[in-house]
């Protein structure tokens, strides 16, 4: 097999920033079982395997990881990112703010696992291809689709329920919850934003407990959007 040029190398290390993965459509993976699961839904443009095509030092110097996994595909993004006005008519999530690409990928991981097809993202969420984002998937950025939309414009335009954890919602555990609907998680610092807290049409409440007793002031965003998942599909 072909051994990887110097200028291969610089381009995969490219992809760790966002402005040559928009300017080359590419993003990378790392890892047999992200690559292998990414191939089955992304174009395989580039393979990399330790003492195959790549030394040990080139992979090192390609990957984004602390411990290189000794395996890197490189992988053509896809062009529908940009979200529709077309939803399921099932649970779907809406994602307001979400910064840190290691929550990204666990949601992503998460609404895979309850069985959540769409993603809508407001477009200052990370971007899905950072490779934080692509690790923390574990493959599951195969089977879920992520767009990315003017996020209050998109839900003025649904006619489901807008669903969203709130501090004065209702206890969700106490509350009927709708069959479908757009649950929005927010920031993870400032939670969901002004103008899109107005459009919730069902506001709830993950309750601590014991209640009513001073906890920590907010639950991580990737564990409160598991923890409704699991509601939502329970009930």
């Amino acid at each position: 097999m072909e051994r990887i040029s110097k200028a291969q190398v610089k381009l995969v290390k490219s992809l760790q920033i966002k402005k040559f993965r928009d300017e080359l459509s590419l993003f990378v993976a790392e890892g047999d079982k992200c690559v292998s699961e990414l191939a089955k839904a992304f174009e395989l443009v580039q393979l990399y395997r330790e003492d195959e095509n790549a030394t040990r030092t080139e992979i090192e110097q390609m990957s984004g990881l602390r411990t290189p996994q000794g395996v890197i595909g490189v992988f053509r993004k896809k062009s529908d990112t940009i979200g529709s006005n077309q939803i399921e008519l099932d649970l779907t999530l809406a994602l307001d703010g979400i910064q840190d690409p290691g929550n990204l990928g666990t949601i992503i991981r998460t609404c895979d696992w309850f069985g959540v097809h769409d993603i809508y993202c407001s477009l200052d969420t990370a971007d899905c291809y950072n490779p934080k984002v692509v690790q923390a998937t574990m493959g599951a950025l195969a089977r879920v689709r992520i767009h990315y939309v003017d996020l209050p414009a998109w839900l003025k335009a649904q006619q489901s329920p807008i669903i969203g954890t709130l501090l004065e919602g209702r206890d969700m555990y106490d509350s009927p919850l709708p069959k479908c609907g757009i649950i929005v998680m927010g920031n993870e610092g400032n939670g969901i934003s002004q103008e899109v807290r107005s459009l919730i049409t069902n506001p709830i409440l993950i309750p601590s407990y014991p209640k009513n007793v001073e906890t920590s002031e907010s639950l991580n965003v990737s564990i409160a959007t598991a923890i409704v998942l699991a509601e939502f599909r329970r009930s």
